[in-house]
C-alpha cells in the first residue's frame, strides 16, 4: 500500500487491526518461557499496543511503524510511564534498521501487506540483519487456508513465506493459527537467524 494510506486510515479511524489488546499468539509464546526478556523490535507497532505490553515484562523494545500518526499515539501511551520502550516511524524497505541487534523481532500482520515476492524477501533480508546471532523472528502472517472471505488480511501460502524467508533464515515452526475477532485463519512463523548457511541437498548413496 502507498504509505499515505496507512497515515490516513489513523486519521480516519479506520484500524481493523487494531484491537487496543496484545495479541493472544504473541501471549502464549512470551508466557511459555521460551523466550526470555532482552532486546525487542516490533514492526509495524501501530499504536503500541504490543510493545507496550513486552516492556511490561522486561523486554528493552523499539516499535516502529511507518505511520507517524501511530507513532505519535504511541508515544503518547508512553507518557508518565518508566518502561523501556520507545517508538519511532521507520520504512523497513527503504533503510538499514534503526538500532540492533535484537533477540526478538515481531510482527502482526506487516510481512503480509507487500505482494511482490522481491519486497518480500527485503523485508525478511532486514529482519536478518538486525536479529542476533540465535535470534528469534516471530511473524503473524495472513493464511491461504480457512473458507472464502471477502474481507480481512491478505492471504500468503506457505510457499511464499519459505520462499521469502530462505535462504536467510531458518524457520523453527510453521504452523496454522487464527487472528483474534476476526477470525481468519494465519501463519504462526518462527524463524531465526542461520548460524550455518542452508546447505544443498545431497545425494543418495
Amino acid at each position: 500500500m502507498p504509505h499515505a494510506s496507512w497515515n490516513e486510515s489513523y486519521a480516519r479511524g479506520e484500524l481493523p487491526w487494531d484491537t487496543g489488546r496484545p495479541d493472544p499468539l504473541l501471549m502464549e509464546f512470551v508466557t511459555s518461557g521460551r523466550l526470555p526478556p532482552g532486546p525487542a523490535l516490533e514492526i509495524g507497532a501501530g499504536t503500541g499496543t504490543n510493545a507496550i505490553w513486552l516492556a511490561e515484562r522486561g523486554f528493552d523494545v523499539l516499535g516502529v511503524d511507518i505511520a507517524p500518526l501511530a507513532v505519535q499515539r504511541a508515544q503518547a501511551k508512553m507518557e508518565g510511564r518508566a518502561l523501556r520502550c520507545r517508538f519511532l516511524v521507520w520504512d523497513i524497505l527503504s533503510s538499514p534498521p534503526p538500532e540492533g541487534p535484537f533477540r526478538f523481532v515481531f510482527d502482526r500482520g506487516c510481512f503480509h501487506v507487500f505482494d511482490d515476492p522481491a519486497e518480500q524477501r527485503r523485508f525478511a533480508q532486514q529482519v536478518a540483519a538486525v536479529l542476533a546471532p540465535g535470534g528469534l523472528w516471530l511473524s503473524l502472517i495472513g493464511s491461504t487456508e480457512g473458507p472464502p472471505r471477502e474481507v480481512g488480511p491478505p492471504r500468503r501460502s506457505a510457499r511464499e513465506v519459505v520462499l521469502a524467508m530462505e535462504p536467510e533464515l531458518e524457520i523453527v515452526e510453521l504452523r496454522s493459527a487464527e487472528f483474534e475477532i476476526i477470525a481468519a485463519q494465519a501463519w504462526f512463523c518462527l524463524s531465526r537467524r542461520r548460524i550455518v548457511p542452508a546447505q544443498p541437498s545431497s545425494r543418495y548413496v
